[in-house]
């Protein structure tokens, strides 16, 4: 008895890798291994840097408070400590966005823990 191949889920499951990695260069759109593998890579770097692309906001945070802090006369580090001590709960990213978007809600907030 022949061999049954399942052909059409084959070609369908190539056709969408191959759909996937459209816009490639060169053999990476259009080789079945050059493009399955190039995709797989991808996956593993999309994986990598989704927890890579959290770090990397959380050092502009730190930058652009830093940056903020000492038109106040004050470093990151102080006003963090101070910020705790204080016993305010606000995180990186809002202090951030005040210090860029709002400077005189950020000042105050720095006059208050001073």
């Amino acid at each position: 008895m022949p061999r049954s191949v399942n052909h059409v889920a084959s070609k369908a499951k190539r056709t969408r890798i191959l759909k996937l990695t459209k816009g490639y260069y060169g053999a990476r759109k259009n080789v079945w291994t050059v493009a399955k593998n190039t995709w797989e890579k991808g996956l593993t770097y999309a994986y990598r840097d989704r927890r890579n692309k959290k770090r990397n906001f959380r050092a502009l945070w730190i930058q652009r408070i830093n940056a903020a802090a000492r038109l106040s006369d004050m470093s990151y580090s102080q006003l963090m400590g101070a910020l705790h001590k204080a016993g305010i709960e606000i995180n990186r990213k809002v202090l951030a966005d005040l210090a860029v978007n709002n400077p005189e809600a950020f000042k105050a907030i720095v006059d208050k823990v001073k």
